[in-house]
């Protein structure tokens, strides 16, 4: 129970969101409405997503000084989760878009920039399992890695700020909290980063334990 104690927070918490989210009052706000819910959903996402990546670069710039495989499991496995979570971030985002620009997808900077992103780690997966040597695999997917998080970065950070756009935060347009994210929202929000957060950690973990049980698997059958 001691070791589990943030696994059952990370559960608590989420569901926290998502039922909190859905009951409590929000802003009256034109044009958001109701949709405004969905900053407890596709936010928290979209933050898991950068905290997973920015772990990611940070694994496979250790794998480049140490060549340990465990360095390189740990750079893979949060890619992939923290790519699921941009993909849940991409389908949220286009559903607020449906209910607030009036359609799913928009010419705008932060959208264009966030897809370009997802397919940049989309080539990531791609560029792995193309190559069957294990260490040139491992070597060229660490350096791609940190090439894929600056250009993230640029994507979803940089550009959007410097062109017009309609999303909050970018091109000159104000964040939620600067005029919209009350007392209210704020005791769910938080949470809700935090709980998305740590169900991402969970999962890595697991994906992390199957890669090292099938590693041990090959490794007993070559033996």
């Amino acid at each position: 129970m001691r070791k589990n104690w943030w696994k059952i927070l990370a559960v608590l918490l989420v569901l926290y969101a998502i039922i909190g989210g859905m009951l409590l009052q929000v802003p009256k706000l034109a044009i958001l409405h109701e949709s405004i819910r969905n900053l407890y959903y596709h936010v928290p996402m979209w933050f898991s997503m950068i905290i997973l990546f920015t772990a990611s670069v940070v694994y496979s710039i250790s794998f480049l000084n140490s060549s340990k495989t465990k360095h390189d499991t740990l750079a893979k496995e949060t890619a992939a989760v923290g790519f699921f979570l941009g993909i849940l971030g991409l389908l949220t985002g286009m559903v607020w878009a449906r209910f607030t620009w009036g359609a799913f997808w928009v010419a705008d900077p932060k959208l264009n920039g966030a897809l370009a992103a997802i397919l940049v780690y989309a080539a990531y997966f791609l560029l792995r399992n193309s190559m069957d040597d294990e260490k040139k695999r491992s070597r060229i997917a660490a350096v791609y890695s940190i090439f894929a998080y600056v250009l993230m970065l640029v994507f979803i950070m940089v550009i959007p700020r410097l062109t017009a756009s309609l999303h909050p935060g970018s091109g000159g347009n104000p964040g939620f909290n600067v005029y919209d994210l009350d007392s209210t929202m704020r005791l769910i929000f938080y949470p809700a980063v935090i709980g998305w957060t740590l169900l991402a950690t969970w999962i890595v973990s697991l994906k992390v334990r199957m890669t090292n049980l099938k590693i041990e698997m090959l490794k007993n059958l070559n033996n």
